[in-house]
């Protein structure tokens, strides 16, 4: 049994939208502020003014990393990366680099997501770091070797979408996910998890984390069905 604020606490809320404005932004952080999110995850350009947002709420900042098709140079994505946390993030989620991981090139994928993840941890060895497999677009094969790549390297969670190519976290690639790095990182749902019954399979399959646009529907939904 769940509590309204203990299924809050594994949502990544989440306002990524291209047209994404200011105003929005802000009014988007006074919403989360009703329910202990883990994180609000923006775009690295807001990350300064979600920071000023949820300033002594408790709810951490995070920020997109070469997003959303990975396909920077690993400098770049590193230094994104770097100033992102120097801003006020202290989750960082970066795409890992679609074609090379499908092109089976697993010492640039690996280089890629290590030197975005000892960039984040330089500036703050308390940053969590995920990275992004877009799963919608890679066979099974490829999925598993993505989660042999990160168990390579030190970053903490992998997750299965950005949500920006046509599909999102399913049942089946979350479990093979948890299956393949085990104990060793951590699982992010990501991606059309719209109700509270998918999140609860989510978290039932080994995901410590959803992240989704939805997460004050979510809340509420838990709030009516577990109470506080």
């Amino acid at each position: 049994m769940y509590t309204s604020k203990q299924i809050a606490g594994y949502i990544d809320q989440t306002l990524l939208k291209p047209d994404a404005t200011p105003a929005q932004l802000i009014a988007f952080c006074e919403d989360a502020k009703m329910f202990p999110f883990a994180s609000v995850c923006v775009q690295p350009g807001y990350v300064p003014l979600a920071a000023e947002c949820m300033a002594g709420t408790g709810i951490k900042i995070a920020a997109v990393v070469g997003f959303p098709h990975g396909a920077n140079d690993t400098k770049i994505k590193a230094s994104e990366a770097a100033l992102a946390v120097e801003q006020g993030a202290m989750e960082i989620d970066m795409v890992l680099p679609i074609g090379r991981l499908i092109a089976g090139q697993r010492d640039v994928v690996r280089e890629d997501i290590d030197q975005v993840d000892r960039a984040a941890k330089a500036v703050n060895p308390d940053c969590i770091t995920k990275v992004i497999f877009e799963n919608c677009l890679l066979t099974k094969e490829q999925i598993a070797l993505a989660c042999e790549i990160a168990l390579e390297t030190g970053v903490d969670f992998v997750k299965t979408s950005t949500g920006f190519a046509g599909g999102g976290a399913t049942r089946e690639d979350v479990a093979l996910m948890k299956q393949v790095v085990g104990d060793k990182k951590q699982v992010k749902a990501a991606g059309g998890v719209r109700n509270l019954d998918d999140l609860l399979a989510m978290l039932e399959l080994g995901a410590t984390r959803i992240g989704t646009s939805a997460g004050l529907k979510l809340a509420r939904e838990a709030l009516e069905r577990f109470g506080e």
